[in-house]
This record gives structure tokens, sequence and C-alpha cells, in this order.
């Protein structure tokens, strides 16, 4: 029923494919509009608009490495780095 079609990027001007596939999943998503945007244009469009998150360093309390975190921490709550989590998480 579908069949792939080439769409020009309104963004950077590239064409790209609008596959048959995708054409069926916005069929059944109810979008009607076709992207007007290539695969890359849309990550970084989608990227841009995202805020940088603030990270905050502190001390493992398990292993004692430093641990970047992406919330202030709290004195009274202990703070484990990313393999330290990853095994208390396994456990």
């Amino acid at each position: 029923m579908y069949e792939d079609k080439t769409v020009i990027c309104k963004e950077c001007g590239k064409e790209f494919t609008f596959t048959a596939g995708e054409q069926e999943f916005y069929a059944e998503k109810g979008f009607v509009n076709e992207p007007q945007r290539c695969k890359p244009c849309r990550d970084a469009r989608k990227n841009a608009s995202r805020l940088e998150r603030e990270m905050f360093v502190a001390t493992c309390a398990t292993c004692g490495k430093d641990a970047k975190v992406p919330f202030r921490p709290k004195e009274d709550r202990p703070v484990y780095c990313s393999d330290c989590f990853a095994k208390m998480k396994s456990e």
C-alpha cells in the first residue's frame, strides 16, 4: 500500500527517504504531515532544546572515589559512584 518517498529536508536541503514502514507507522499514530527534516536534523533540533545538566562532584560512600551526580548531594544521604551503584542494584 505504501511506497518509499524521497523528501527534501527543510533544514539542510538534503534528500532523505520516508520509508513505507515509516509511512505506515505515521498512519497508525494518526499523523497527517510527512516529516520535514532528515533524522540527523531532527536529532540535532531535539538535542539543541535540551538544557545541559549541572553535575556535582561527591565522594562515593562505598569506595571513596569521586562521583559526578546530577543532583546536589546532602550531608545526611550517601552518594555512590556508578560502579558501586550498579553493584548494589544487581544484588
